[in-house]
């Protein structure tokens, strides 16, 4: 497994412990569970620029590292909702979108076709993992919760664009033969 691959595992393996400092009630939980967030999602950043400089892509990163991203953010966003700082249809809208373009992309798959990620979509992850963490800082204290709500509706927007964006190109997808 290449120093990317594990940056994405540990990525993987940072949403329960997010999880938990949110749940768990004690002084300034939702400063570490942000601040794990923060640290967890710059490993994205970082298994990237590992992978491309070093030449080493791999089936198991290509395949882990949009589901370690999607799973972190999704989760600590769920996680928001029970600390009162972002409303629930935000997150379903945003939670809607993920299902419909990963179910587009697989089935893509199933007809030899892949999707790739495209600047848009890396656009929206960048804008809703920002929310997220404005959010927690929302709900550590640290500024008022219309941050939090202001930024996400951001994150709702690019994400709804984004999928728009996939969604536009699917058509002529079908059409093509594969290769």
């Amino acid at each position: 497994m290449s120093p990317a691959d594990q940056l994405t595992v540990a990525r993987a393996l940072s949403v329960p412990v997010v999880v938990v400092l949110f749940a768990w009630g004690f002084h300034a939980h939702a400063y570490w569970a942000t601040g794990v967030f923060c640290v967890a999602m710059t490993t994205d950043w970082f298994d990237g620029r590992l992978a491309r400089r070093h030449g080493r892509t791999s089936p198991l990163g290509s395949l882990l590292d949009p589901i370690a991203d999607k799973v972190l953010v999704l989760g600590t966003m769920i996680m928001l909702i029970g600390q009162h700082v972002v409303p629930a249809w935000m997150i379903a809208a945003i939670v809607v979108r993920e299902v419909l373009i990963t179910g587009l992309r697989q089935a893509a798959i199933e007809r030899g076709i892949v999707i790739a990620a495209r600047d848009l979509g890396k656009l929206k992850t960048w804008a809703q993992a920002i929310a997220v963490g404005l959010g927690g800082f929302a709900a550590a204290g640290a500024w008022s919760d219309s941050v939090a709500w202001w930024s996400m509706l951001v994150a709702v927007g690019l994400t709804w664009a984004s999928g728009l964006d996939y969604a536009r190109s699917a058509p002529q997808l079908f059409r093509a033969r594969p290769v």
